[in-house]
């Protein structure tokens, strides 16, 4: 028997994007991500499924930040005939759907994955501060598994990395042949693709990685208190330095949140060699309150930002050494921020007395880069006045106890 890795398709163009379940008092389920533990649940109640984005609908949706199976009718039908004893298939109201979608619990967990001819694997230990996760896998890219040991189930999550949902050859089968939408398989037995060659690259390059991120986490936990969840987009990739674009939060006295970059100082994946990336990171600190982290207009701006920065070298090279101005995009983003063409503008490298300016990793010095976002007239007053303007701005900033503070509701201080 063949197996295969299921996912959700976020490249089908214009599809909708689900948010985490609601119960029947229209608040989130307490814990979204027992979903996908491998094991029996208990649900009371019909839930609601909410849309984070508005789109094309899919049979097959992986839903918010829990990775929560949603599927169509016609999926359920097919895993209730095929794998009974595999899944627990709860009825949902999907927004304002009129067709019949269930949250698929997958119930059974299997010790099954190959080690040796997957492509790279990597287990959590006692030194990263994480003795839930001891000798669970932090990783697994390229999986294998080995098919002899997973006996009659035909759909399951593997233990230690249960984020993975495997399915049987004749489910993926009998899945094509209905034409369900949303879904994509890799295969998880047979011969491994990778090279030797490749496979030493690999490894080269996650220990790379894990130098850097433990060391870039080492500082973020002395400017306060910070989240173990990191805060990736649901499409990766662009022109960040390894290729992986993460946000990290920071909680800090006074009711400050503190947002930074995780990767700009990244090293260059092709290079395969140590280094500091652009040599950057960005923040962006509020005393506002935030809610939904992921949500939020200073995340998005941030996003915004960062990948203006891995885009355009001159931008880069600019903000590391000194001041700079920007405007970037306002949707999304509250009305008071916006010029009249809807766009916001920010001022990047005000030097902070409540944060260091750098940092050091081990490959070498890292500049934190404030962002402070403006309010249409201090945008158009540093636009007019130039590098006068803007040094005005700053030392009213300062005169005023906001220095790199972002907020949405205060008056302009020209």
């Amino acid at each position: 028997m063949r197996y295969f890795e299921l996912f959700d398709d976020v490249y089908v163009p214009g599809r909708w994007q689900l948010g985490d379940p609601l119960d029947e008092t229209g608040g989130e389920v307490a814990n979204p991500w027992m979903f996908r533990k491998g094991e029996p649940v208990h649900v009371e109640g019909r839930l609601t499924i909410p849309l984070d984005r508005p789109g094309k609908p899919l049979d097959f949706s992986m839903a918010g930040v829990g990775v929560t199976p949603v599927v169509h009718a016609r999926v359920a039908s097919v895993l209730a005939s095929m794998a009974p004893d595999d899944v627990q298939l709860f009825p949902v109201k999907v927004a304002s759907e009129s067709e019949p979608y269930f949250l698929v619990n997958v119930t059974r967990t299997i010790r099954c994955i190959d080690d040796s001819a997957s492509e790279e694997v990597r287990y959590w230990k006692p030194e990263d501060g994480r003795p839930e996760k001891v000798g669970k896998y932090r990783a697994v890219s390229g999986m294998r598994i080995d098919p002899t040991k997973v006996g009659g189930a035909k759909v399951f999550r593997t233990w230690g990395w249960t984020i993975a949902l495997i399915v049987s050859e004749d489910i993926k089968e009998a899945l094509e042949h209905a034409g369900v939408t949303g879904m994509k398989f890799e295969a998880v037995t047979g011969p491994s693709a990778i090279s030797p060659e490749e496979r030493d690259r690999n490894r080269t390059l996650l220990a790379l990685r894990d130098e850097t991120d433990m060391a870039r986490e080492a500082f973020w936990r002395t400017l306060g208190k910070l989240d173990d969840e990191v805060i990736i987009p649901i499409v990766v990739g662009g022109n960040w330095p390894a290729r992986r674009q993460v946000w990290r939060v920071i909680h800090r006295s006074e009711g400050r949140t503190l947002l930074v970059t995780d990767g700009l100082s990244d090293f260059f994946v092709d290079c395969v060699e140590p280094s500091v990336g652009f040599g950057l990171e960005l923040a962006l600190e509020t005393d506002e309150p935030l809610g939904d982290v992921e949500k939020s207009w200073p995340l998005l701006l941030l996003e915004r930002v960062g990948n203006e920065l891995a885009e355009h070298e001159s931008v880069r090279e600019k903000v590391k050494v000194g001041f700079l101005s920007m405007e970037v995009a306002g949707q999304c983003i509250p009305e008071p921020l916006l010029t009249k063409e809807g766009r916001v503008g920010v001022l990047l490298g005000m030097a902070p007395s409540t944060l260091p300016a750098r940092f050091t990793m081990p490959a070498g010095e890292v500049r934190l880069v404030t962002v402070k976002v403006l309010m249409p007239a201090e945008l158009a007053y540093l636009l007019e006045h130039g590098k006068r303007g803007r040094d005005e701005l700053v030392q009213r900033f300062a005169q005023e106890g906001q220095e790199h503070l972002s907020r949405t509701w205060r008056r302009s201080v020209v």
